[in-house]
């Protein structure tokens, strides 16, 4: 009996290939300055070289396409400030510093694709509850660090420890989002700085050693 193994592994090799030539064309459609919202399916699907019809088989319609466009930016963006807030900060204010600036390029590096996650969030449901459950993951890391850190006596024991986490995770998110929409490189490593600072001063409630 002839094995079925191969034409299989041809069969998923093929698909695999055409999400990855829609979602590099979309992405590059998007650095050419087209916005988003702009991006007809069917332009996508030539530009791909996949019909249309290949299209929605594996994206049934653009909010899916956006949402695996925005997987990849997101873990970009919060990747290096989850390895910081489950580090042992003994590099100090340093650590918190070099992971704000990792965000921002992250940021710049996809902004793009994040700044239409944002727009999109605002009225698709799908896209929003991507987008609320990708920044829950990363509150909930912050949460869990200000937790144990309240546990063993490090930090107020009179902080409201889901609050603060929400508040933090805002402040560096609107912070990174409205520096990178509307100022260049230029000043960076000084708002990196700053969030550092901040974030440093709201757990541990005294100045970073200089």
């Amino acid at each position: 009996m002839p094995s079925t193994t191969r034409p299989r592994r041809k069969v998923r090799e093929r698909r695999e290939d055409v999400r990855r030539r829609v979602l590099r064309t979309a992405a590059e459609m998007m650095a050419d300055g087209t916005p988003y919202t702009e991006l007809p399916v069917q332009r996508i699907a030539e530009r791909a070289d996949v019909a249309r019809s290949t299209f929605y088989l594996h994206f049934p319609d653009k909010s899916r396409l956006l949402i695996a466009l925005a997987e990849e930016a997101v873990e970009a963006l919060f990747g290096e400030a989850v390895t910081w807030w489950r580090a042992d900060h003994a590099d100090g204010v340093a650590g918190v510093a070099h992971a704000m600036r990792q965000m921002i390029a992250a940021y710049r590096e996809h902004r793009r694709v994040l700044a239409a996650l944002s727009e999109v969030a605002a009225y698709d449901p799908d896209v929003a509850a991507f987008w609320r459950d990708r920044r829950r993951r990363f509150t909930d890391v912050v949460r869990d660090r200000l937790d144990a850190e309240q546990r063993a006596g490090t930090v107020d024991p009179g902080m409201d420890v889901p609050t603060t986490a929400q508040v933090l995770t805002g402040m560096v998110e609107h912070a990174i989002q409205a520096r990178c929409r509307h100022d260049e490189g230029p000043g960076d490593d000084r708002v990196a700085r700053t969030l550092a600072r901040s974030i440093w001063l709201t757990v541990y409630g005294v100045p970073p050693a200089p």
